[in-house]
């Protein structure tokens, strides 16, 4: 059976689970599956690009964040931002009194911190990894179903045994389902350096 859509994927679970009154949860072990996928991968093809306006100490990440691959002002010339952890950023804001062009930056919450405060407006540039976007009746497939379908239905039964009271199956599914992970990420190491061309999408900050 082919495994391109969500309705595919959902009757491909209930299949290989051999269970038709599973109707209502299919759709929860995706999702579970969804949120563990989103711990465990990053690849290229999870990344996006984004511009934000820098004018104050802390920014609203976007809504799809999970995770920062590089942040830079576009200043002449550009200025790449240094991660530190948020005790860090503590100290430094006691050194970096007065406001000035940022050169740290953190991850506090669902918000960006600067350290120095900007004195003005910077154009910030943010390559990171973005979630997935997640399968529904109105969304019936993304990259990652396309690419790794094994993944989508091996994290889905993964996460259906429990609720089934089939401990015996975890081990199973959770062997299947990393091995298309570690599969999936030789893949994508193998494309980086390839020498093909890498697009990331962008898009603006609100």
């Amino acid at each position: 059976m082919a495994l391109t859509t969500y309705a595919e994927l959902k009757t491909s679970v209930g299949d290989w689970l051999n269970r038709s009154d599973l109707t209502t949860a299919i759709p929860d072990f995706i999702s579970l599956a969804e949120a563990q996928i989103e711990r465990n991968l990053r690849t290229r093809q999870m990344l996006s690009r984004a511009t934000a306006s820098i004018d104050t100490e802390y920014s609203a990440v976007p809504s799809d964040f999970l995770e920062v691959k590089s942040f830079k002002l576009n200043t002449n010339p550009p200025t790449p931002l240094q991660f530190e952890t948020i005790d860090s950023m503590d100290n430094l804001s006691t050194i970096y009194t007065s406001s000035t062009k940022p050169a740290y930056f953190s991850v506090v919450g669902g918000q960006f911190r600067f350290v120095p405060t900007p004195d003005t407006t910077y154009t910030g540039e943010l390559t990171y990894y973005a979630k997935l976007s997640k399968l529904s009746s109105t969304n019936t497939t993304n990259w990652l179903l396309t690419a790794a379908p094994d993944i989508y239905l091996y994290g889905a039964l993964m996460q259906a045994a429990p609720y089934l009271q089939d401990d015996a199956r975890i081990a199973t599914w959770a062997s299947l389902y990393k091995t298309g992970l570690e599969e999936l990420k030789q893949s994508d190491d193998r494309g980086a350096t390839s020498g093909g061309t890498l697009i990331t999408r962008a898009r603006t900050l609100g």
